[in-house]
């Protein structure tokens, strides 16, 4: 009997999971640039990562990604603070003798330019979980 442990060099979060949306909108950062002089003093919590997961800890930058309705959108590099790995336990308090979720802080460490954003992101996000790239539509004839 095994274990399954994933090692990731990117925390990519949806909104839910602990992405601050609230602060960090695409559209705003467009119209005038976010600094990270108002952000790198906050610790940001995320929770409920699907399955045991290890991130790289402070002083080793990971990969900032908001996850966007499946769509990746790169930011810059976030800072892990603490990691926490638990059961995830049903609604009647049980374990499935499998399932676990990981949670923890950190804070952000660096923001990307508009324009280096998109082409970071254009770059880097697989095709298909791509927040620039259009999903493929269905076949002409």
């Amino acid at each position: 009997m095994g274990s399954y442990v994933e090692i990731n060099d990117t925390l990519q979060l949806t909104t839910d999971q602990g992405f601050p949306a609230d602060l960090l909108d695409l559209k705003k950062h467009r119209e005038a640039p976010i600094r990270l002089e108002d952000l790198a003093d906050r610790i940001f919590e995320f929770r409920n990562k699907p399955s045991a997961r290890i991130f790289q800890l402070d002083p080793v930058r990971v990969y900032y990604v908001h996850n966007i309705e499946g769509k990746w959108l790169f930011w810059g590099h976030a800072m892990i603070q603490t990691l926490t790995i638990e059961k995830q336990l049903d609604a009647s308090g049980s374990w499935d003798g499998k399932s676990w979720i990981t949670s923890g802080t950190y804070r952000i460490s660096d923001l990307y330019d508009p324009e280096y954003q998109e082409s970071f992101t254009r770059r880097e996000a697989p095709a298909d979980r791509n927040y620039f790239v259009p999903a493929p539509t269905g076949c002409s004839s």
